[in-house]
């Protein structure tokens, strides 16, 4: 367990370097560059709202509907985060031939480094959601549990992205799945609707999908103001430090196959 996190702890300015580079790089040339990390979540959220809200005219009789519109966006960042980290990292280790064969760059970092990137999106997204809350008078002090939730889902998602990364190189269908999956993920994830919308007799279900875990936590502590419930928090831990020992592990088995499939 704890070599995981030397690698990433003995490699963190490297890391933290090349994560950088890669940022820059991406909006360089771009008319308006960075301001993309503001734009796409919001016409993300702009797109549910008009769907949920004006089309479906969705009402929670809880909450006021700018609450919802924002019940919304506590949902909607997270997936988007975990979603874009998906796609990065799964084709990570394939387009990186050159540092896959560099010894001198822990071929381990490769896919960590694409989530980390893919995380811009989602620190952008919750400073805004958050200067949202603090407008509409929301603000409660469960909100500081934001940081440690985003934490472990970025532990979640490097361990997804060492699993679906190592198993690409050898099953190049692995991208093409992993599309399918982040679509299904965004239409079964509770964003726009909350448990007791759905039967009773599916609720159940949404337990499979670990971003539901994360979303409702994300939920309740920047919408209803209160301590997510335990149960939500222990799967939370869990679920992140599993994959991140499992991702981890799979990778380490699978890295020597590397040389010979790249």
């Amino acid at each position: 367990m704890f070599h995981s996190f030397k690698v990433l702890w003995d490699h963190r300015k490297m890391l933290w370097a090349t994560t950088l580079a890669d940022i820059q790089s991406r909006y360089a040339g771009s008319v308006l560059g960075m301001f993309w990390l503001v734009i796409y979540p919001i016409l993300m959220l702009t797109a549910y709202s008009v769907v949920y809200v004006f089309i479906f005219q969705v009402r929670l009789e809880q909450i006021t509907t700018p609450q919802y519109v924002m019940l919304i966006f506590s949902g909607l960042i997270p997936f988007l985060g975990f979603s874009e980290g998906l796609g990065n990292s799964v084709i990570s280790v394939t387009s990186n031939a050159s540092l896959v064969k560099n010894t001198l760059y822990p071929i381990e970092l490769i896919p960590v480094k694409a989530v980390l990137f893919s995380q811009c999106t989602e620190v952008v997204g919750l400073i805004l959601l958050t200067v949202a809350v603090a407008v509409t008078g929301l603000l409660s002090p469960w909100l500081l549990l934001a940081l440690p939730l985003w934490s472990f889902q970025v532990i979640f998602g490097i361990g997804v992205g060492w699993l679906i990364s190592s198993i690409n190189v050898v099953l190049r269908d692995m991208q093409s799945l992993i599309n399918i999956i982040s679509l299904m993920l965004m239409m079964i994830s509770p964003i726009a609707y909350t448990p007791d919308m759905i039967p009773a007799g599916l609720r159940p279900f949404l337990r499979l999908n670990p971003l539901y875990y994360f979303i409702t936590a994300y939920q309740h502590c920047f919408i209803y103001g209160e301590m997510p419930p335990r149960d939500i928090l222990v799967a939370v831990v869990l679920i992140s430090l599993g994959t991140f020992l499992v991702g981890f592990w799979v990778f380490e088995k699978m890295k020597q196959l590397f040389d010979d499939n790249i």
